[in-house]
């Protein structure tokens, strides 16, 4: 069955609550996120609020009508966020660019896909689709050091590293998009 892409830039997205619940449960409920249908539950209730944010956009990929994957996204609000894991952001990357790279840009908040969909490019689809029309190509997200596979990903997406905690730790990483006028300065690893 072929697959199709769908935008939503606002709160049409709540008809598919069920459906991205599932989803997200799938995705994460394996190592290393290892999540658990509370925090599938927490993340479309956070979407009520987030459908709301600035620049929000939400790519959906269905077959037919069984929705395979999603990536969701707003604009990094100024001044630069303290909850979730913004300030270990924030630390990585130093004050002046945390503000240059990432305040006005488009966040990836989440990215999805159905376990039976990986490897077929759909993750890859997603990410570019929610990121084609981001403000002077500024993207960027993050993820967690724990995850190999994940920085393998985006790294093979042309996405650049921005921030290096110790690769043992529990931290979070600081990925730039492919367009992202900063990411040819970013600090490169050791």
């Amino acid at each position: 069955m072929m697959t199709s892409i769908r935008v939503f830039k606002g709160t049409e997205l709540s008809a598919h609550s069920n459906a991205l619940h599932a989803v997200y449960g799938e995705a994460f409920c394996a190592p290393p996120w290892n999540e658990n249908e509370e925090r599938a539950i927490e993340f479309v209730g956070r979407l009520v609020n987030d459908v709301r944010r600035p620049g929000f956009t939400a790519a959906l990929a269905f077959a037919g009508q069984d929705l395979l994957g999603f990536a969701t996204a707003w604009t990094t609000p100024s001044p630069f966020p303290t909850d979730r894991c913004y300030p270990q952001a924030a630390a990585g990357l130093g004050p002046d660019h945390t503000m240059n790279w990432l305040v006005g840009a488009r966040e990836i908040d989440e990215l999805a896909v159905r376990p039976a969909a990986h490897g077929t490019g759909l993750a890859g689809d997603l990410l570019e689709t929610v990121t084609a029309d981001a403000p002077d190509g500024r993207s960027w997200l993050l993820t967690s050091v724990r995850s190999g596979r994940a920085m393998s990903f985006y790294r093979r997406q042309g996405w650049t590293q921005a921030t290096h905690p110790c690769p043992d730790g529990k931290g979070v990483v600081v990925f730039l998009g492919p367009r992202h006028p900063g990411r040819s300065l970013a600090p490169q690893p050791l």
